[in-house]
C-alpha cells in the first residue's frame, strides 16, 4: 500500500454521461483535481473507441475516470485486455446514478471526498473476477441477474451486448450535448422480463461440487472477497420447498457454473445465455486509490 505522491501526473477522463448528468458535480471534481495535483490533463472522450485510445496512451499519467459504474467497468476491462491493469493504479470520481459498485469498493461518492481520495488517499490492492471469455467481475456475480433498468431492458431485448450497449448510451449521451432535446416516443419494446422459476446448475468452487443439477436453486452470488484474499464468496439459495432452505455457502479460487442455458449479471452487464462459465480470482490485481485509513 502505497500513498499517492504530491507530484502525479493525473490523466482525467470525463465521461459524457457523467457530464450530462450531473454537470456541476464533474466541474468540482476537475477543479479539485486540477488545484492538487502536479499536472492534470482532461479528455472529454466522444465515444468508447477514443475512450480506449485516451487510456492506451496515458504514459506515465495516472488515470482518474469521472463517471458512474459504466465508466469504472470499462476502464478496467480496458486495462485488463491491454495487460496493463496490474501495473496500472487507477481512481475515480464516481458520478452518475449507477454507483453502487464504486460505493462497494469503497469509493466516496460525494466529488470533493473521492477527489480529494485521488490526491491523498492510497493505493489498495483489490481482488477482481476474470471469466473464461476474458470478462471482469469488480463488485458482484448474481444468477438470476436482478432486473434491469428500462433503456438496459431495451438494448437487451434488441439483443445488443454490455459493450454495444455502453456505446449507444454514449452516442445518445454526445448527441444531447449538442442539440435540443425532444420528447421521446413511446418505445414499442416491453422490458426484458425478470427471470422467472427455478434454475438447474451444476456449481463447482475448486473442483468441488456445492449443489448438483439434481436439486434446483433460486440465486446465486459470487463476490470477490475483502481486499486482496484471494478468494470468491459463493452463496447458493437452494429452491424452497415447504421449511425454509438454508444457503450455502463456500469460498474458493475459482468457481464454475454449468447446466441450462442460464444469463448472469456481472457488475453492470447482463450477459449470456450460456451453459457453462468459469470464473477465477485473480488477487490483488486492481490498484485502486481509496481514502487513507
Amino acid at each position: 500500500m502505497a500513498t499517492s505522491p504530491a507530484s502525479d501526473q493525473l490523466l482525467v477522463i470525463i465521461d459524457p454521461v457523467a457530464l450530462r448528468t450531473d454537470g456541476e458535480s464533474v466541474r468540482i471534481a476537475k477543479d479539485v483535481l486540477s488545484a492538487g495535483a502536479a499536472s492534470t490533463k482532461v479528455c472529454l472522450p466522444q465515444d468508447p473507441e477514443e475512450f480506449a485510445r485516451v487510456l492506451a496512451r496515458r504514459g506515465s499519467r495516472r488515470p482518474v475516470v469521472i463517471g458512474d459504474d459504466r465508466a469504472l467497468t470499462r476502464a478496467v476491462a480496458l486495462l485488463h485486455r491491454q495487460r496493463a491493469l496490474a501495473e496500472c493504479v487507477l481512481s475515480v470520481v464516481p458520478v452518475g446514478s449507477m454507483l453502487g459498485v464504486a460505493q462497494t469498493l469503497g469509493v466516496p461518492t460525494g466529488a470533493v471526498a473521492a477527489a480529494r481520495a485521488v490526491l491523498d488517499g492510497a493505493e489498495r490492492r483489490l481482488d477482481v473476477l476474470v471469466d473464461d471469455s476474458d470478462g471482469v467481475v469488480l463488485g458482484a456475480l448474481r444468477i438470476p441477474p436482478v432486473p434491469l433498468a428500462p433503456q438496459d431492458a431495451r438494448d437487451e431485448a434488441n439483443g445488443v451486448d454490455g459493450a454495444e450497449a455502453g456505446g449507444r448510451l454514449w452516442l445518445r449521451t454526445c448527441q444531447s450535448l449538442v442539440r435540443t432535446l425532444v420528447p421521446a416516443r413511446p418505445s414499442r419494446i416491453s422490458p426484458v422480463p425478470a427471470p422467472t422459476g427455478p434454475a438447474r446448475l451444476r456449481i463447482e468452487v475448486d473442483e468441488v461440487t456445492l449443489i448438483d443439477l439434481d436439486q434446483p436453486v433460486e440465486a446465486v452470488s459470487v463476490i470477490p472477497g475483502t481486499g486482496a484474499s484471494g478468494t470468491a464468496v459463493v452463496e447458493v439459495r437452494p429452491l424452497s420447498l415447504g421449511a425454509e432452505a438454508a444457503p450455502l455457502q463456500a469460498r474458493g479460487r475459482t468457481v464454475t457454473v454449468s447446466g441450462a442455458d442460464f444469463r448472469y449479471r456481472s457488475d453492470t452487464v447482463i450477459a449470456g445465455p450460456v451453459r457453462r462459465r468459469t470464473w477465477t480470482v485473480r488477487e490483488g490485481a486492481l490498484g485502486l486509490m481509496l481514502p487513507g485509513r
